[in-house]
């Protein structure tokens, strides 16, 4: 049986006027059988029946669909757009039409979703800022109305009130110094300085750097069996060194006591270098690892709030790794530890 789904206007309306000119046909040879009659009031009716069926299907149908495409892509015409219009929308079969409505009605849908989802992670970006605004102002505003009620007259207690403020101070200064960095490199404000270096030897200096901090709770920091062997990358390094204070910083605060934090770093695939930053800490669930990565997102709150920090950390990381053109990756499991990789460019020649 013949399909007329995909028949385009001028397929169909021709298709219909033969169709109509059959009992046509018929009448006149039952009339006047003389071959010649009948042909041509056969012709001249399916000229006349597929010229009036097209102009209806045209002025009623296709102008509709026209304006549905206007809409879809909500754009004034161009000369462009209105040369298909005039001539390549007519050739679409019904289908055709629909399944373009379909594809954007798909596109939509995607992108409300995206909206929704943007929107979600707006209100938790607030949310979170805000409180991690008022959680060190309440702090300090409570510390100076106390002495201003009269406990600045003990010195032992205006001095540990004052160090507390101090802290706090600290606290915002930090806050508001991630977010100005983060700021800069979404905008690129930042310009990066790349440079050939031995990237054992900036993981040293880091471990060097934190080294009271890893013995207050007896944890090790090492290279791992190996990957001692010097690699040469080639980034900004006081970018990267941000990033391993970072991830090291990161591991010793949530590893547990006499514990180890490992780094390890391994060439990929000939023009690349992965450097990774192990612990065995109390890991992360599968559930938050795709999000760890976002601005103040907290596993935990109340831990994350305890040991400190802005929230931001993880956030910089994954700006500075890709402001060079690599990724940053994660790999977790409760109760065993975490490990947080990154790539970077080989070493430069010239």
């Amino acid at each position: 049986m013949l399909n007329t789904k995909n028949f385009s206007p001028k397929q169909l309306s021709l298709f219909t006027a033969i169709i109509l000119g059959i009992p046509v046909l018929v009448g006149a040879w039952l009339l006047r059988p003389e071959w010649e009659v009948v042909a041509i009031s056969f012709v001249v009716f399916v000229a006349g029946s597929y010229a009036l069926i097209l102009a209806v299907l045209q002025q009623f149908i296709y102008r509709k669909i026209k304006l549905i495409y206007k809409f879809i892509y909500k754009t004034k015409a161009s000369k462009k757009e209105e040369t298909y219009y005039k001539y390549i929308l007519p050739q679409k079969g019904i289908d055709e039409v629909r399944a373009d409505v379909e594809q954007w009605a798909r596109q939509q849908e995607g992108q409300i979703e995206t909206l929704r989802s943007n929107e979600k992670y707006r209100k938790e970006f607030l949310q979170n800022l805000s409180h991690e605004l008022k959680t060190p102002i309440f702090a300090i505003q409570g510390y100076l109305d106390t002495l201003l009620d009269g406990a600045a007259d003990n010195p032992e207690i205006l001095q540990r009130f004052l160090k507390k403020a101090g802290r706090n101070v600290e606290r915002l200064v930090n806050l508001t110094n991630d977010l100005d960095e983060i700021s800069k490199l979404e905008s690129g404000v930042i310009p990066l300085h790349k440079e050939n270096f031995v990237i054992q030897d900036m993981i040293k200096e880091v471990y060097e750097m934190l080294h009271v901090k890893a013995s207050a709770k007896n944890i090790r920091c090492s290279m791992k069996k190996g990957t001692e062997l010097p690699m040469i990358v080639f980034a900004d390094k006081e970018k990267i060194r941000q990033v391993l204070i970072n991830l090291v910083d990161n591991a010793i605060k949530y590893g547990h006591e006499n514990g180890t934090v490992v780094a390890s770093t391994y060439v990929t695939d000939g023009k690349r270098v992965l450097i990774e930053i192990s612990d065995d800490g109390a890991g992360i669930a599968e559930e938050h690892l795709g999000r760890i990565f976002e601005r103040f997102y907290r596993t935990d709150m109340a831990r994350s709030r305890k040991v400190g920090g802005s929230g931001l950390g993880l956030a910089i990381c994954k700006h500075v790794v890709e402001a060079h053109g690599q990724t940053i990756h994660v790999r977790s499991k409760p109760d065993v530890g975490t490990t947080i990789g990154f790539t970077l460019e080989g070493r430069k020649e010239g």
